[in-house]
């Protein structure tokens, strides 16, 4: 199989290079990028996608205790399951720390179903405004 499985796609954020095209992404960045994008939207924010994105938006002003950081687990869990078939999710993980009451980093362990290369990623969530 082929590098050029894992894709090619538009940079996120959408960014113009320095020809005054549309800069891209590809590869293993592509996928960092869409886990990204997935987690960044909130369900029923795309209109012709209304089931796209995270559930995790649901959560914003609840309080920061191990049944908020539980059900947000299970959200980032689910949603890249369903949206990015180009990995498989080994662990998610929500933590919070006592200087900030309401930031939480969620990590994100993943393989690249293509090569079996390990990853990660983490994605900060503010429950109210930082």
């Amino acid at each position: 199989m082929a590098r050029e499985f894992l894709g090619v796609g538009w940079k996120f954020p959408i960014r113009v290079n320095a020809r005054g095209g549309l800069s891209f992404s590809a590869h293993e960045q592509d996928i960092e990028e869409a886990i990204w994008l997935i987690l960044s939207t909130a369900k029923g924010e795309r209109v012709m996608e209304p089931n796209f994105g995270c559930g995790i938006y649901d959560y914003v002003f609840a309080p920061n205790n191990p049944g908020t950081r539980g059900s947000i687990t299970y959200e980032v869990q689910k949603s890249l399951t369903e949206f990015e078939s180009r990995i498989d999710v080994e662990s998610v993980r929500v933590e919070s720390f006592p200087e900030s009451d309401n930031r939480l980093l969620i990590y994100v362990d993943y393989r690249v179903r293509y090569n079996n290369a390990k990853r990660n990623l983490v994605y900060p969530f503010y429950l109210t405004e930082p």
